[in-house]
């Protein structure tokens, strides 16, 4: 139960904080700092998503099958820049 509070859904918070940004009204945070904030959103989480991507490496290296985890917590993370790529 641990693992997949500390590899899914902590990492899931991430694309929910993106979406919720991403389908807030205009007018209730302007289009500037609604831009800013999922800008900022995805640029964090690309880079957790790449020092969680290094972490597997490191650790599928050394034999451990705790690897596994450490990629699904890239794949949730990376939902966000995937989707600033296509929204942009």
């Amino acid at each position: 139960m641990l693992k997949i509070v500390r590899h899914v859904l902590l990492p899931g918070i991430m694309p929910l904080l993106f979406l919720v940004i991403a389908a807030t009204p205009v007018d209730t945070l302007g289009c500037r700092n609604r831009g800013l904030l999922a800008l900022a959103i995805s640029f964090i989480s690309g880079i957790a998503a790449l020092a969680t991507v290094i972490k597997a490496l490191i650790i599928q290296r050394s034999g451990v099958e705790s690897a596994i985890w450490w990629i699904f917590s890239t794949l949730i993370l990376s939902v966000p820049v995937i989707a600033m790529i296509v929204l942009a």
